[in-house]
């Protein structure tokens, strides 16, 4: 399927939920409808793999029997099922019961079925407590199917599910199912569900085309030239990971900048966009082994595998990428100043947690990894313990670019705001400026960065090249004469200088001109004298 096509489905499944959420908040709805794709991706998959395993023993579709295949299976096969969900567990990692499977539920949706809330319910807790021996406990915990905002009573809310399904079914049976056609559906509708959510989409949604720098940034070192072969990234994290969308953009940058990804990892403190990263995740063809989300605190320190306090077993990671709260205010507790992550630096002020969410990323970056971190402008120059911050890291030459972005590109602020990039081992004794802050495309709600601003960033850093009104590398000696100050107008501003002006040749053409005037006078006076008239 092209991609023109992929983009179709999610414009189609946009408009049915625009269309039935009515009055419905867009995030409360988003959490159905993604639910829902979710599960006709487990489904589809599911039954894909069943009719594999089977082969031949696989039920032909009855004209006159309404129910799937499987169904039929399992009603002439009872002895077998549980060798045949063993198989299916060891295969694909996952269980799920014919009645709970998208085409049963679509079928019940079609024929308005009164039951279908009761067994759409049966087999979401199915699927978090049974499906994945407990992997995805809790995946559809924030969805309430017994919510009065789809209706008062049990029998409204039936029908409005079943409305709402049907729907669905009708919108996407025309398109593949593969997990490149509904992995990206699901990209676009939560896009499209940011879009409309405001300042809330900052919890979930760092807009594509700013996820796309950082992957970029973080992938370029997909090629290892000292080994001669590609580089595999054994770990990559994303520690405010949100619907886990930069998480996979940078796994696909790798792969096609050549490298190899082993495992990710993301940790989110939101349990709604806690449960929409793992969805996410899986329906990108990812299997549960190849990813961990995790739902905790990242300021807190909550996820036990970032606890271990030797050294030489401390997990470390080739690419760290995030997008946190801006500005969060935080409350650290009194030990939290000897904690190993900050220890070193300092606390981050409580009014403004980003030099925190930095440093939290940082400590665990591997010797010979990239961070890729976006921030609000004013870690660069702000005073305090976040001058202190930025001081020992610059002297520390760990930070390597620093990139300001246009302002408006987020759903969630219209302030501009910068990517820092921090590397363990540099190999320069410089900082990259760039400033792209006056580069960029008037959208309606939103600031656009086009293909060829993306690349001009990305092709900047890359090269580190050197642009008038730019881009920039600066000496550390000359940012210590500023004081550790990383405003970057101060090293790369965009102002045009005005051009000098010569006053000695400005009065030259100035008496040039008035001896013209007088001349052009004198001549006009005396026609008006061979008239009779009074000169001027």
């Amino acid at each position: 399927m092209t991609h023109k096509e992929q983009q179709q489905l999610g414009k189609t499944l946009w408009s049915i939920a625009d269309e039935l959420r009515g009055a419905m908040n867009a995030d409360d709805f988003r959490d159905y409808m993604l639910s829902f794709l979710f599960l006709r991706y487990l489904s589809d998959n599911y039954e894909v793999a069943a009719k594999k395993e089977l082969g031949s023993d696989y039920p032909a579709l009855a004209e006159k029997d309404s129910r799937i295949p499987l169904s039929v299976w399992y009603s002439d096969n009872e002895g077998d099922i549980k060798e045949f969900e063993k198989q299916m567990r060891r295969k694909i990692h996952y269980v799920i019961k014919p009645e709970y499977l998208w085409n049963n539920i679509a079928e019940m949706a079609r024929t308005q079925n009164d039951q279908l809330l009761v067994t759409l319910e049966e087999g979401f807790r199915y699927i978090e407590n049974e499906s994945f021996e407990s992997t995805f406990q809790g995946l559809f915990s924030e969805i309430n199917l017994n919510s009065e905002k789809l209706g008062k009573t049990s029998a409204e809310r039936n029908k409005k599910l079943c409305t709402i399904i049907q729907k669905i079914a009708e919108g996407i049976a025309d398109f593949s199912t593969d997990t490149d056609t509904l992995g990206d559906a699901y990209e676009y509708l939560i896009g499209q569900f940011a879009a409309g959510s405001g300042k809330k989409a900052g919890e979930f949604y760092t807009p594509q085309q700013i996820s796309t720098i950082l992957s970029e940034i973080v992938s370029l070192d997909s090629q290892d030239p000292s080994a001669g072969k590609k580089k595999k990234f054994d770990k990559i994290l994303d520690f405010a990971c949100g619907s886990g969308s930069l998480l996979l953009n940078v796994r696909k940058r790798i792969k096609e900048n050549g490298g190899t990804v082993g495992k990710l990892y993301g940790q989110e403190k939101n349990i709604t966009t806690y449960n929409l990263a793992r969805m996410n995740m899986l329906l990108h063809g990812m299997k549960d082994t190849e990813f961990e989300i995790f739902h905790g605190d990242t300021l807190l320190n909550q996820w036990d595998i970032f606890n271990e306090m030797n050294p030489v077993k401390k997990i470390e990671f080739d690419a760290v990428v995030a997008n946190p709260p801006f500005s969060l205010r935080w409350d650290p507790n009194d030990t939290m100043a000897e904690d190993f992550r900050f220890k070193s630096y300092g606390l981050a002020p409580r009014s403004a947690a980003d030099f925190a969410f930095l440093l939290h990323g940082f400590h665990f970056l591997g010797k010979e990894g990239v961070m890729a971190i976006i921030l609000p402008h004013g870690v660069l120059f702000r005073g305090g313990a976040e001058e202190r911050i930025r001081t020992k890291l610059l002297k520390d030459n760990n930070i390597d670019t620093v990139i300001g972005l246009p302002s408006n590109l987020f759903y969630s602020t219209g302030i501009p705001v910068c990517i820092l990039v921090l590397k363990n081992c540099k190999k320069e004794d410089d900082v990259l400026f760039i400033n792209a802050s006056e580069h960029f495309e008037k959208g309606k709600r939103q600031n656009v960065l086009s293909k060829q601003h993306l690349k001009d960033i990305v092709e900047t850093y890359k090269f580190r090249k050197e642009i008038e009104r730019y881009s920039r590398r600066v000496s550390m000696e000359e940012i210590e004469k500023n004081g550790y100050n990383l405003n970057i107008s101060r090293y790369v501003s965009t102002a045009v200088e005005e051009a000098k002006v010569d006053l000695k040749e400005v009065n030259t053409k100035l008496a040039e001109i008035n001896k013209n005037i007088k001349t052009s006078t004198d001549k006009h006076n005396e026609f008006l004298k061979e008239l009779g008239l009074p000169p001027i």
